[in-house]
């Protein structure tokens, strides 16, 4: 009887003490977290909204009533999709896109597979320059790059893109699978060698599948940098049906100094639609390998 009524107590003094720290939670948790999703979450809304109002609405609102529709319309996503190039550029998008993360993510699987397991003289001082690579601002590659696409013969052209865009991508992308395949077991690839596997065999059959995190991780980074990029879109095409959505939103979709906001709002939120949907699909992958990148 005694405990029951020590139990009873303890239990009440918790219960106490979640109510006496429950304002203090709302203050220094709730509060903060609630602001910095107003502060993301609002640029998108406002991209959704001015997406669907007319224009006399865009220039003639007033006060607070800009913050929501009243008239909402679809002149701006028809006129976006039927009378501009933005199909195409969507395409040459995600085709550049997809093309250059594949690329990128095969090419760093194998240096940081040769890096972290073959375990040569130097290997780290290969890995850090590798990385430091990545810390090279691209608007100071773009000039020697340039070069050497005009030489290459593929400017404006989509291969102008799938080609310079593994420069900024497969650095990173190698530093992160490095991490990753320095947690796997080295003892399981000398059991693989012991039994009469190959390199190529261990790579794909062992330690690939144990690192699907981390090329999840690797592939998010690459495709979202790809689909984003500016200055190399910018730079090596010059045509308007060949552009990507980055350039191509900008550039086209603005008359000399007159600014289609809705059109260029309906752009960005289609623009941004596959990124989200990608990151929506695979975030805790993505967390979890960059928790264990963190850690090694």
């Amino acid at each position: 009887m005694i405990k029951r009524l020590r139990g009873g107590e303890k239990q009440h003094r918790e219960g106490m003490a979640y109510l006496e720290s429950l304002p203090r939670n709302v203050v220094t948790v709730y509060i903060p977290l609630a602001i910095i999703v107003f502060i993301l979450l609002f640029p998108f809304y406002w991209m959704g909204i001015t997406s669907f109002k007319t224009n006399e609405e865009l220039y003639g609102y007033r006060g607070l009533s800009a913050l929501w529709i009243h008239n909402p319309t679809l002149e701006h996503i028809r006129h976006l999709l039927f009378e501009t190039e933005y199909p195409r550029w969507l395409w040459n998008t995600m085709f550049v896109t997809v093309t250059s993360t594949f690329l990128s993510i095969f090419c760093a699987v194998c240096a940081a597979y040769a890096i972290e397991r073959l375990r040569y003289k130097g290997s780290r001082t290969v890995g850090m320059l590798i990385f430091l690579a990545y810390l090279v601002p691209p608007s100071i590659l773009f000039i020697p790059l340039s070069v050497m696409v005009f030489q290459l013969g593929i400017f404006d052209s989509n291969w102008a893109l799938i080609l310079t865009y593994p420069t900024i991508l497969i650095p990173f992308c190698t530093w992160l699978l490095m991490g990753y395949f320095r947690s796997i077991p080295y003892e399981l690839e000398e059991c693989a060698l012991i039994d009469g596997a190959t390199r190529l065999q261990i790579l794909i059959k062992i330690v690939l599948p144990l690192s699907v995190p981390g090329l999840i991780s690797a592939g998010i980074f690459a495709f979202t940098l790809s689909w984003n990029e500016f200055i190399y879109a910018l730079t090596f095409i010059s045509s308007a049906e060949n552009k990507t959505v980055p350039v191509g939103a900008v550039t086209e979709l603005i008359t000399f100094d007159v600014y289609n906001w809705g059109g260029l709002m309906a752009g960005a939120m289609l623009g941004s639609l596959p990124v989200a949907i990608l990151y929506s699909f695979f975030v805790e992958h993505y967390v979890s390998s960059m928790t264990g990148a963190v850690k090694e």
